[in-house]
Protein backbone atom coordinates (compact mmCIF):
# COMPACT_ATOMS: atom_id res chain seq x y z
CA UNK A 1 0.00 0.00 0.00
CA UNK A 2 1.55 3.46 -0.99
CA UNK A 3 0.27 6.92 -1.92
CA UNK A 4 0.13 6.35 -5.20
CA UNK A 5 -2.26 5.07 -7.26
CA UNK A 6 -2.92 3.22 -11.06
CA UNK A 7 -2.30 5.52 -13.28
CA UNK A 8 -5.29 4.49 -15.67
CA UNK A 9 -8.21 6.29 -13.39
CA UNK A 10 -11.45 7.63 -14.66
CA UNK A 11 -11.66 11.10 -14.77
CA UNK A 12 -13.20 12.58 -11.19
CA UNK A 13 -12.55 9.20 -9.78
CA UNK A 14 -10.69 9.03 -6.69
CA UNK A 15 -7.54 7.54 -7.04
CA UNK A 16 -7.48 3.67 -5.99
CA UNK A 17 -4.49 2.81 -3.27
CA UNK A 18 -2.26 0.65 -5.01
CA UNK A 19 -1.48 -2.94 -2.81
CA UNK A 20 2.07 -3.33 -1.47
CA UNK A 21 2.64 -6.42 0.63
CA UNK A 22 5.15 -4.47 3.34
CA UNK A 23 2.46 -2.28 4.36
CA UNK A 24 -0.69 -4.58 4.49
CA UNK A 25 -0.73 -5.14 8.21
CA UNK A 26 0.21 -1.47 8.87
CA UNK A 27 -2.65 -0.13 7.17
CA UNK A 28 -5.52 -2.72 7.23
CA UNK A 29 -4.68 -3.08 10.87
CA UNK A 30 -6.16 0.50 11.07
CA UNK A 31 -9.78 -0.56 10.41
CA UNK A 32 -12.45 -0.87 13.06
CA UNK A 33 -13.59 -3.64 15.26
CA UNK A 34 -16.60 -5.64 13.65
CA UNK A 35 -19.28 -3.67 16.57
CA UNK A 36 -18.26 -0.36 14.66
CA UNK A 37 -19.05 -1.38 10.72
CA UNK A 38 -21.20 1.39 10.45
CA UNK A 39 -19.65 2.95 7.19
CA UNK A 40 -20.34 6.49 9.10
CA UNK A 41 -18.61 8.64 11.62
CA UNK A 42 -20.45 8.44 15.04
CA UNK A 43 -22.95 11.02 16.12
CA UNK A 44 -23.38 12.68 19.35
CA UNK A 45 -24.78 15.46 21.09
CA UNK A 46 -28.93 15.83 20.31
CA UNK A 47 -31.19 13.09 21.69
CA UNK A 48 -32.49 12.23 18.36
CA UNK A 49 -28.87 11.96 16.83
CA UNK A 50 -28.42 8.81 19.19
CA UNK A 51 -29.13 5.96 17.02
CA UNK A 52 -30.95 3.65 19.93
CA UNK A 53 -33.52 5.90 20.73
CA UNK A 54 -34.47 6.54 17.40
CA UNK A 55 -34.77 2.99 16.57
CA UNK A 56 -37.01 2.58 19.80
CA UNK A 57 -38.71 5.67 19.25
CA UNK A 58 -39.43 4.52 15.31
CA UNK A 59 -40.43 1.67 16.36
CA UNK A 60 -42.91 2.39 19.26
CA UNK A 61 -44.65 5.03 16.98
CA UNK A 62 -45.50 1.85 14.72
CA UNK A 63 -46.80 -0.40 17.37
CA UNK A 64 -49.14 2.30 18.68
CA UNK A 65 -50.00 2.85 15.02
CA UNK A 66 -50.55 -0.82 14.95
CA UNK A 67 -52.66 -1.11 17.77
CA UNK A 68 -54.70 2.08 16.84
CA UNK A 69 -55.63 0.86 13.10
CA UNK A 70 -55.91 -3.31 14.49
CA UNK A 71 -58.82 -1.64 16.89
CA UNK A 72 -60.56 0.57 14.05
CA UNK A 73 -60.51 -1.99 11.50
CA UNK A 74 -62.15 -4.88 14.08
CA UNK A 75 -64.47 -2.82 14.85
CA UNK A 76 -65.81 -2.02 11.12
CA UNK A 77 -65.47 -5.34 10.06
CA UNK A 78 -66.45 -7.53 13.41
CA UNK A 79 -63.84 -10.17 14.96
CA UNK A 80 -65.16 -13.12 12.08
CA UNK A 81 -64.39 -10.60 9.53
CA UNK A 82 -61.07 -9.36 10.89
CA UNK A 83 -59.71 -13.29 11.28
CA UNK A 84 -61.40 -14.07 7.40
CA UNK A 85 -59.88 -10.53 6.34
CA UNK A 86 -56.14 -10.90 7.87
CA UNK A 87 -55.99 -14.54 6.50
CA UNK A 88 -56.61 -14.10 3.29
CA UNK A 89 -54.82 -10.82 3.15
CA UNK A 90 -51.47 -12.21 4.25
CA UNK A 91 -51.47 -14.78 1.22
CA UNK A 92 -50.15 -12.16 -1.63
CA UNK A 93 -47.49 -10.93 0.74
CA UNK A 94 -44.47 -13.22 0.64
CA UNK A 95 -45.38 -13.16 -3.42
CA UNK A 96 -44.63 -9.25 -3.46
CA UNK A 97 -41.95 -9.52 -1.03
CA UNK A 98 -39.92 -12.32 -3.05
CA UNK A 99 -40.64 -10.17 -6.17
CA UNK A 100 -39.33 -7.16 -4.99
CA UNK A 101 -36.09 -8.93 -2.85
CA UNK A 102 -35.32 -10.75 -6.21
CA UNK A 103 -35.25 -7.42 -7.56
CA UNK A 104 -32.70 -5.91 -5.30
CA UNK A 105 -30.05 -9.18 -5.94
CA UNK A 106 -27.55 -7.21 -6.76
CA UNK A 107 -27.09 -4.94 -3.48
CA UNK A 108 -29.53 -6.13 -0.93
CA UNK A 109 -31.03 -3.79 1.15
CA UNK A 110 -30.51 -4.43 4.83
CA UNK A 111 -33.88 -6.24 6.04
CA UNK A 112 -34.14 -3.94 8.88
CA UNK A 113 -35.05 -1.07 6.44
CA UNK A 114 -37.26 -3.26 4.50
CA UNK A 115 -39.26 -4.13 7.57
CA UNK A 116 -39.65 -0.68 8.49
CA UNK A 117 -40.88 0.42 5.17
CA UNK A 118 -43.60 -2.72 5.15
CA UNK A 119 -44.03 -1.70 9.21
CA UNK A 120 -45.01 1.85 7.94
CA UNK A 121 -47.15 0.97 5.15
CA UNK A 122 -49.07 -1.12 7.25
CA UNK A 123 -49.67 0.87 10.55
CA UNK A 124 -48.46 4.49 10.11
CA UNK A 125 -49.66 4.88 6.45
CA UNK A 126 -52.72 2.90 6.61
CA UNK A 127 -54.05 4.69 9.70
CA UNK A 128 -53.46 7.97 8.26
CA UNK A 129 -55.12 7.26 5.30
CA UNK A 130 -58.25 5.72 7.52
CA UNK A 131 -58.46 8.91 9.19
CA UNK A 132 -57.81 11.37 6.56
CA UNK A 133 -60.43 9.84 4.35
CA UNK A 134 -62.80 9.34 6.82
CA UNK A 135 -62.55 12.61 7.70
CA UNK A 136 -62.26 14.45 4.54
CA UNK A 137 -65.78 12.58 3.32
CA UNK A 138 -67.94 13.48 5.78
CA UNK A 139 -66.57 17.04 5.24
CA UNK A 140 -67.26 16.79 1.77
CA UNK A 141 -70.89 15.33 2.57
CA UNK A 142 -71.87 18.22 4.33
CA UNK A 143 -71.88 20.47 1.17
CA UNK A 144 -72.47 17.88 -1.34
CA UNK A 145 -73.76 14.14 -0.10
CA UNK A 146 -74.02 12.91 -3.60
CA UNK A 147 -70.74 12.94 -4.68
CA UNK A 148 -69.15 13.00 -1.17
CA UNK A 149 -68.07 8.81 -2.22
CA UNK A 150 -66.87 9.63 -5.49
CA UNK A 151 -64.65 12.68 -4.76
CA UNK A 152 -63.41 11.09 -1.47
CA UNK A 153 -61.98 8.20 -3.83
CA UNK A 154 -61.11 9.74 -6.73
CA UNK A 155 -59.40 13.18 -5.19
CA UNK A 156 -58.90 12.72 -1.73
CA UNK A 157 -57.66 9.04 -0.89
CA UNK A 158 -55.16 9.31 -3.70
CA UNK A 159 -53.34 12.70 -2.55
CA UNK A 160 -53.70 11.03 1.07
CA UNK A 161 -52.56 7.71 0.36
CA UNK A 162 -49.55 8.33 -1.74
CA UNK A 163 -48.19 11.00 0.32
CA UNK A 164 -48.54 8.58 3.40
CA UNK A 165 -46.56 6.05 1.88
CA UNK A 166 -44.22 8.31 0.19
CA UNK A 167 -42.80 9.32 3.35
CA UNK A 168 -41.60 6.27 4.37
CA UNK A 169 -39.15 6.26 1.23
CA UNK A 170 -38.53 9.70 2.04
CA UNK A 171 -37.14 9.04 5.30
CA UNK A 172 -35.05 5.96 4.19
CA UNK A 173 -33.21 8.48 1.99
CA UNK A 174 -32.68 10.66 4.35
CA UNK A 175 -31.92 8.55 7.03
CA UNK A 176 -30.06 5.77 5.42
CA UNK A 177 -28.21 7.92 2.48
CA UNK A 178 -25.57 5.35 2.11
CA UNK A 179 -28.17 2.28 1.57
CA UNK A 180 -30.02 4.50 -0.71
CA UNK A 181 -28.21 5.02 -3.85
CA UNK A 182 -30.69 4.54 -7.11
CA UNK A 183 -33.63 3.66 -9.05
CA UNK A 184 -33.65 -0.11 -7.74
CA UNK A 185 -33.88 1.09 -3.55
CA UNK A 186 -36.35 3.02 -4.26
CA UNK A 187 -38.01 0.40 -6.18
CA UNK A 188 -37.57 -1.32 -3.07
CA UNK A 189 -38.60 0.52 -0.50
CA UNK A 190 -41.09 1.83 -2.12
CA UNK A 191 -43.15 -1.53 -3.21
CA UNK A 192 -42.82 -3.08 0.64
CA UNK A 193 -44.54 -0.09 1.80
CA UNK A 194 -47.40 -0.43 -0.74
CA UNK A 195 -47.60 -4.30 0.35
CA UNK A 196 -47.69 -3.28 3.97
CA UNK A 197 -50.25 -0.40 3.28
CA UNK A 198 -52.28 -3.21 0.99
CA UNK A 199 -51.96 -5.79 3.06
CA UNK A 200 -54.22 -3.53 5.68
CA UNK A 201 -56.14 -1.82 3.32
CA UNK A 202 -56.92 -5.94 2.07
CA UNK A 203 -58.31 -6.92 5.40
CA UNK A 204 -60.59 -3.82 5.90
CA UNK A 205 -62.40 -4.80 2.65
CA UNK A 206 -62.44 -8.51 2.69
CA UNK A 207 -63.45 -8.37 6.63
CA UNK A 208 -66.06 -5.97 5.21
CA UNK A 209 -67.18 -8.42 2.58
CA UNK A 210 -67.74 -11.66 4.77
CA UNK A 211 -69.93 -9.29 7.04
CA UNK A 212 -72.05 -8.61 3.85
CA UNK A 213 -72.40 -12.48 3.05
CA UNK A 214 -72.86 -12.65 6.86
CA UNK A 215 -76.15 -10.73 6.11
CA UNK A 216 -77.36 -12.48 3.16
CA UNK A 217 -77.04 -15.84 5.21
CA UNK A 218 -77.02 -17.21 1.21
CA UNK A 219 -74.33 -19.88 2.36
CA UNK A 220 -71.83 -18.87 -0.15
CA UNK A 221 -69.13 -16.24 0.61
CA UNK A 222 -69.95 -14.47 -3.03
CA UNK A 223 -68.65 -11.19 -2.06
CA UNK A 224 -65.87 -12.44 -0.15
CA UNK A 225 -64.58 -14.72 -3.47
CA UNK A 226 -64.86 -11.71 -5.35
CA UNK A 227 -63.50 -9.53 -3.47
CA UNK A 228 -60.47 -11.72 -3.04
CA UNK A 229 -60.21 -12.50 -6.75
CA UNK A 230 -60.21 -8.60 -7.90
CA UNK A 231 -58.05 -7.20 -4.98
CA UNK A 232 -55.33 -10.16 -4.45
CA UNK A 233 -55.04 -12.39 -7.72
CA UNK A 234 -55.81 -9.91 -10.38
CA UNK A 235 -54.37 -6.63 -8.77
CA UNK A 236 -52.13 -7.47 -6.22
CA UNK A 237 -49.43 -5.14 -7.99
CA UNK A 238 -51.70 -2.37 -7.72
CA UNK A 239 -50.71 -0.04 -4.80
CA UNK A 240 -47.14 -1.48 -5.38
CA UNK A 241 -47.25 -0.01 -8.99
CA UNK A 242 -48.36 3.49 -7.64
CA UNK A 243 -45.94 4.21 -4.88
CA UNK A 244 -43.06 2.58 -7.26
CA UNK A 245 -43.29 5.73 -9.46
CA UNK A 246 -42.46 7.78 -6.11
CA UNK A 247 -39.66 5.16 -5.55
CA UNK A 248 -38.31 5.70 -9.16
CA UNK A 249 -37.81 9.28 -8.37
CA UNK A 250 -36.83 10.13 -4.92
CA UNK A 251 -33.90 6.48 -6.37
CA UNK A 252 -33.08 8.66 -9.24
CA UNK A 253 -32.80 12.15 -7.21
CA UNK A 254 -30.11 9.59 -4.68
CA UNK A 255 -28.40 9.14 -7.89
CA UNK A 256 -28.22 12.63 -8.94
CA UNK A 257 -24.85 15.18 -8.23
CA UNK A 258 -25.93 17.25 -5.23
CA UNK A 259 -25.31 20.55 -7.78
CA UNK A 260 -28.49 19.99 -9.78
CA UNK A 261 -30.67 20.71 -7.03
CA UNK A 262 -33.77 21.29 -9.55
CA UNK A 263 -33.90 17.53 -10.69
CA UNK A 264 -33.20 15.96 -7.01
CA UNK A 265 -36.01 18.48 -6.20
CA UNK A 266 -38.39 18.44 -9.07
CA UNK A 267 -38.26 14.51 -10.26
CA UNK A 268 -39.20 12.95 -7.16
CA UNK A 269 -42.39 15.33 -6.97
CA UNK A 270 -43.38 14.74 -10.44
CA UNK A 271 -43.14 10.89 -9.58
CA UNK A 272 -45.55 11.85 -6.60
CA UNK A 273 -47.79 13.59 -8.70
CA UNK A 274 -47.42 10.38 -11.13
CA UNK A 275 -48.81 7.98 -8.50
CA UNK A 276 -51.46 9.82 -7.49
CA UNK A 277 -52.64 10.85 -11.14
CA UNK A 278 -52.77 7.11 -11.52
CA UNK A 279 -54.01 5.80 -8.18
CA UNK A 280 -57.01 8.61 -9.08
CA UNK A 281 -57.96 6.99 -12.24
CA UNK A 282 -57.64 2.96 -10.90
CA UNK A 283 -60.13 4.27 -8.15
CA UNK A 284 -62.70 5.88 -10.72
CA UNK A 285 -62.91 3.36 -12.86
CA UNK A 286 -65.49 2.07 -11.30
CA UNK A 287 -67.21 5.53 -12.28
CA UNK A 288 -66.67 4.91 -16.14
CA UNK A 289 -69.82 2.77 -16.96
CA UNK A 290 -70.57 -1.05 -16.66
CA UNK A 291 -66.67 -2.42 -18.65
CA UNK A 292 -65.14 0.55 -16.97
CA UNK A 293 -62.85 -1.00 -14.18
CA UNK A 294 -61.98 -3.51 -17.82
CA UNK A 295 -60.77 -1.10 -19.60
CA UNK A 296 -58.87 0.48 -17.09
CA UNK A 297 -56.68 -2.36 -16.52
CA UNK A 298 -56.49 -4.20 -19.65
CA UNK A 299 -55.68 -0.59 -21.71
CA UNK A 300 -53.51 1.37 -18.82
CA UNK A 301 -53.02 -0.66 -15.72
CA UNK A 302 -51.35 -3.74 -17.07
CA UNK A 303 -48.98 -2.46 -19.96
CA UNK A 304 -47.82 0.23 -17.15
CA UNK A 305 -47.22 -2.36 -14.74
CA UNK A 306 -45.09 -3.98 -17.70
CA UNK A 307 -43.33 -0.96 -18.67
CA UNK A 308 -42.40 0.01 -15.03
CA UNK A 309 -40.85 -3.69 -14.66
CA UNK A 310 -38.93 -3.51 -17.67
CA UNK A 311 -37.31 -0.18 -16.46
CA UNK A 312 -36.63 -1.61 -12.91
CA UNK A 313 -34.93 -4.66 -14.41
CA UNK A 314 -33.08 -2.31 -16.91
CA UNK A 315 -31.88 -0.12 -13.89
CA UNK A 316 -30.54 -3.10 -12.43
CA UNK A 317 -28.45 -4.54 -14.97
CA UNK A 318 -27.54 -1.25 -15.36
CA UNK A 319 -26.23 -1.23 -11.71
CA UNK A 320 -25.02 -4.57 -12.35
CA UNK A 321 -23.18 -3.80 -15.32
CA UNK A 322 -20.83 -0.88 -12.84
CA UNK A 323 -19.09 -3.64 -11.59
CA UNK A 324 -17.60 -4.20 -14.40
CA UNK A 325 -16.72 -0.68 -15.05
CA UNK A 326 -15.61 0.28 -11.29
CA UNK A 327 -14.30 -2.64 -9.74
CA UNK A 328 -11.23 -2.86 -12.74
CA UNK A 329 -9.30 -0.21 -11.52
CA UNK A 330 -9.28 -2.31 -8.02
CA UNK A 331 -7.62 -5.28 -10.09
CA UNK A 332 -4.81 -2.42 -11.70
CA UNK A 333 -4.43 -2.17 -8.07
CA UNK A 334 -3.82 -6.30 -6.79
CA UNK A 335 -6.83 -5.86 -4.76
CA UNK A 336 -9.04 -8.02 -7.11
CA UNK A 337 -7.81 -10.60 -9.93
CA UNK A 338 -8.64 -9.51 -13.47
CA UNK A 339 -11.11 -12.27 -13.74
CA UNK A 340 -13.51 -11.05 -10.74
CA UNK A 341 -14.84 -7.62 -12.14
CA UNK A 342 -16.81 -9.44 -15.01
CA UNK A 343 -17.89 -12.60 -12.35
CA UNK A 344 -18.98 -10.21 -9.79
CA UNK A 345 -21.13 -8.80 -12.86
CA UNK A 346 -22.74 -11.57 -13.47
CA UNK A 347 -26.07 -12.90 -11.12
CA UNK A 348 -25.20 -16.26 -12.90
CA UNK A 349 -21.72 -16.51 -12.37
CA UNK A 350 -22.10 -15.27 -8.79
CA UNK A 351 -24.31 -17.96 -7.93
CA UNK A 352 -21.66 -20.58 -9.92
CA UNK A 353 -19.33 -19.62 -7.69
CA UNK A 354 -21.11 -19.48 -4.47
CA UNK A 355 -22.05 -23.53 -5.55
CA UNK A 356 -18.75 -24.31 -6.56
CA UNK A 357 -17.00 -23.12 -3.20
CA UNK A 358 -19.68 -24.66 -1.51
CA UNK A 359 -18.95 -28.46 -3.43
CA UNK A 360 -15.45 -27.88 -3.19
CA UNK A 361 -14.78 -27.51 0.61
CA UNK A 362 -17.92 -30.06 1.59
CA UNK A 363 -15.92 -32.29 -0.52
CA UNK A 364 -12.30 -31.69 0.45
CA UNK A 365 -13.83 -31.98 4.37
CA UNK A 366 -15.65 -35.58 3.74
CA UNK A 367 -13.58 -38.98 3.47
CA UNK A 368 -13.42 -42.45 4.21
CA UNK A 369 -14.96 -43.33 7.74
CA UNK A 370 -15.58 -47.10 8.54
CA UNK A 371 -17.49 -46.25 11.64
CA UNK A 372 -21.50 -45.06 11.53
CA UNK A 373 -21.27 -42.35 13.77
CA UNK A 374 -17.90 -41.42 12.48
CA UNK A 375 -19.44 -41.05 9.21
CA UNK A 376 -22.14 -39.10 10.39
CA UNK A 377 -19.70 -36.11 11.85
CA UNK A 378 -17.78 -36.01 8.94
CA UNK A 379 -20.95 -35.42 7.35
CA UNK A 380 -21.65 -33.24 9.10
CA UNK A 381 -19.02 -31.65 8.87
CA UNK A 382 -18.25 -31.20 5.74
CA UNK A 383 -21.80 -29.76 5.24
CA UNK A 384 -21.18 -26.82 7.39
CA UNK A 385 -17.58 -26.80 5.86
CA UNK A 386 -19.01 -26.04 2.53
CA UNK A 387 -22.29 -23.40 3.84
CA UNK A 388 -19.08 -21.55 5.47
CA UNK A 389 -17.08 -21.55 2.16
CA UNK A 390 -20.36 -20.36 0.75
CA UNK A 391 -21.38 -18.07 2.61
CA UNK A 392 -17.76 -16.52 2.53
CA UNK A 393 -17.97 -16.34 -1.08
CA UNK A 394 -21.41 -14.22 -0.73
CA UNK A 395 -19.88 -11.82 2.01
CA UNK A 396 -17.52 -11.28 -0.34
CA UNK A 397 -19.68 -10.73 -3.56
CA UNK A 398 -21.70 -8.27 -1.20
CA UNK A 399 -18.48 -6.33 0.15
CA UNK A 400 -17.18 -6.05 -3.81
CA UNK A 401 -20.52 -4.85 -4.88
CA UNK A 402 -20.78 -1.69 -1.84
CA UNK A 403 -17.18 -1.06 -2.85
CA UNK A 404 -18.25 -0.25 -6.96
CA UNK A 405 -21.56 1.63 -5.76
CA UNK A 406 -19.41 3.53 -3.14
CA UNK A 407 -17.00 4.02 -6.40
CA UNK A 408 -19.87 4.98 -8.31
CA UNK A 409 -20.76 7.83 -6.25
CA UNK A 410 -17.80 9.09 -5.85
CA UNK A 411 -17.21 9.66 -9.64
CA UNK A 412 -20.98 11.56 -9.34
CA UNK A 413 -19.62 13.46 -6.89
CA UNK A 414 -21.44 12.26 -3.93
CA UNK A 415 -18.13 10.92 -2.21
CA UNK A 416 -18.57 11.15 1.56
CA UNK A 417 -15.83 13.02 4.03
CA UNK A 418 -14.61 9.26 4.87
CA UNK A 419 -14.63 7.80 1.60
CA UNK A 420 -11.22 6.88 2.06
CA UNK A 421 -12.25 5.09 5.39
CA UNK A 422 -14.68 2.92 3.90
CA UNK A 423 -12.97 2.20 0.73
CA UNK A 424 -10.37 0.71 2.92
CA UNK A 425 -12.82 -1.34 5.43
CA UNK A 426 -14.29 -2.69 2.53
CA UNK A 427 -11.11 -3.81 1.12
CA UNK A 428 -10.33 -5.11 4.03
CA UNK A 429 -13.30 -7.32 4.11
CA UNK A 430 -12.19 -8.78 0.42
CA UNK A 431 -8.56 -9.52 1.68
CA UNK A 432 -9.67 -11.37 4.23
CA UNK A 433 -12.23 -13.76 2.04
CA UNK A 434 -9.88 -13.68 -1.41
CA UNK A 435 -8.51 -17.06 -0.62
CA UNK A 436 -11.70 -18.68 -0.91
CA UNK A 437 -13.72 -16.61 -2.92
CA UNK A 438 -10.82 -15.87 -5.70
CA UNK A 439 -10.70 -19.09 -7.01
CA UNK A 440 -14.54 -19.78 -6.90
CA UNK A 441 -15.13 -16.23 -9.32
CA UNK A 442 -12.03 -17.40 -11.32
CA UNK A 443 -14.14 -20.60 -11.98
CA UNK A 444 -17.02 -19.11 -12.13
CA UNK A 445 -15.72 -16.64 -14.87
CA UNK A 446 -13.91 -19.75 -17.06
CA UNK A 447 -17.42 -21.53 -16.34
CA UNK A 448 -19.85 -18.73 -17.86
CA UNK A 449 -16.78 -17.00 -20.59
CA UNK A 450 -16.31 -13.82 -18.90
CA UNK A 451 -12.85 -14.11 -18.61
CA UNK A 452 -10.80 -10.71 -19.42
CA UNK A 453 -9.63 -10.68 -23.24
CA UNK A 454 -6.22 -12.22 -23.53
CA UNK A 455 -6.32 -12.99 -19.48
CA UNK A 456 -4.44 -16.70 -19.43
CA UNK A 457 -2.99 -16.38 -16.03
CA UNK A 458 -4.53 -18.27 -13.13
CA UNK A 459 -4.47 -16.73 -9.62
CA UNK A 460 -3.53 -17.97 -6.99
CA UNK A 461 -0.31 -18.80 -9.35
CA UNK A 462 -0.30 -22.54 -9.22
CA UNK A 463 -3.29 -22.89 -7.46
CA UNK A 464 -6.40 -23.99 -9.35
CA UNK A 465 -9.79 -23.84 -7.81
CA UNK A 466 -9.66 -27.76 -8.01
CA UNK A 467 -6.88 -27.16 -4.94
CA UNK A 468 -8.11 -24.40 -3.28
CA UNK A 469 -6.57 -23.16 0.02
CA UNK A 470 -8.64 -24.49 2.80
CA UNK A 471 -11.08 -21.39 3.97
CA UNK A 472 -9.16 -20.21 7.41
CA UNK A 473 -10.89 -19.52 10.53
CA UNK A 474 -12.13 -15.92 12.14
CA UNK A 475 -9.90 -14.96 15.06
CA UNK A 476 -6.93 -17.26 13.77
CA UNK A 477 -3.48 -15.85 11.92
CA UNK A 478 -4.96 -13.38 9.13
CA UNK A 479 -3.45 -12.95 5.33
CA UNK A 480 -1.10 -10.42 6.38
CA UNK A 481 2.24 -12.56 6.94
CA UNK A 482 2.55 -12.42 10.54
CA UNK A 483 0.89 -9.25 10.69
CA UNK A 484 -1.84 -10.19 13.69
CA UNK A 485 -5.63 -10.08 12.25
CA UNK A 486 -7.16 -6.71 13.73
CA UNK A 487 -10.43 -8.20 14.21
CA UNK A 488 -10.98 -8.96 18.09
CA UNK A 489 -14.38 -9.10 18.05
CA UNK A 490 -16.61 -12.63 17.74
CA UNK A 491 -16.54 -14.52 14.25
CA UNK A 492 -19.31 -14.28 11.91
CA UNK A 493 -19.52 -17.36 11.57
CA UNK A 494 -18.39 -20.75 13.38
CA UNK A 495 -14.67 -20.91 13.19
CA UNK A 496 -13.96 -24.69 10.92
CA UNK A 497 -12.50 -27.51 11.85
CA UNK A 498 -9.13 -26.64 10.05
CA UNK A 499 -6.20 -24.70 10.52
CA UNK A 500 -5.25 -21.22 8.61
CA UNK A 501 -3.09 -22.05 5.54
CA UNK A 502 -0.25 -19.81 4.26
CA UNK A 503 -1.32 -17.47 1.52
CA UNK A 504 0.00 -15.68 -1.35
CA UNK A 505 -0.29 -12.20 -1.79
CA UNK A 506 -0.85 -10.83 -5.59
CA UNK A 507 1.95 -9.24 -7.39
CA UNK A 508 3.22 -5.65 -6.43
CA UNK A 509 1.94 -3.62 -9.84
CA UNK A 510 4.29 -1.25 -9.64
CA UNK A 511 3.36 1.82 -7.67
CA UNK A 512 5.25 3.65 -6.00
CA UNK A 513 7.36 2.43 -2.87
CA UNK A 514 5.87 2.42 0.09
Amino acid sequence: MSDGSVQRQRRDQPAVPVLQEQRVGEILAAVPARGQWRYRPRRVGLLWRNRTFRVVAVFTLLALCGVVILALVRDQTGTEGFLVGLGLAVLPVPVLMTAFRWLDRVEPTPWRNLLFAFAWGACAAALVAILANSFATRWIAGSDPGNADTLGATVIAPVVEESAKAAAVLLLLLFRRREFTGIVDGVVAAGFTATGFAFTENILYLGNAFGEDQQTDSGFAAVTVVTFLVRAVMTPFAHPLFTVLTGIGLGIAASTAPGRRTRRIAVPLLGLVLAMGMHALWNGSATFGRYGFYVVYGAFMVPVFGLVTWQVVRARRKELRSLAVELPAYAEAGWLTPDEPRALASMRARALARNAARRRYAVSASGPSYHPAHAKVRAKEAKERGRAAARAVAEYEAFATSLASLRRQAGRGRADPDFAARELELLHHLWQRRDIAGPALAYAARATHRRPPGYTAAWPPGRPYGSAPRPYAYGGPGPYSGHPNPYSSPPPYPAQPYGPQPRTAPPSTGGPPA
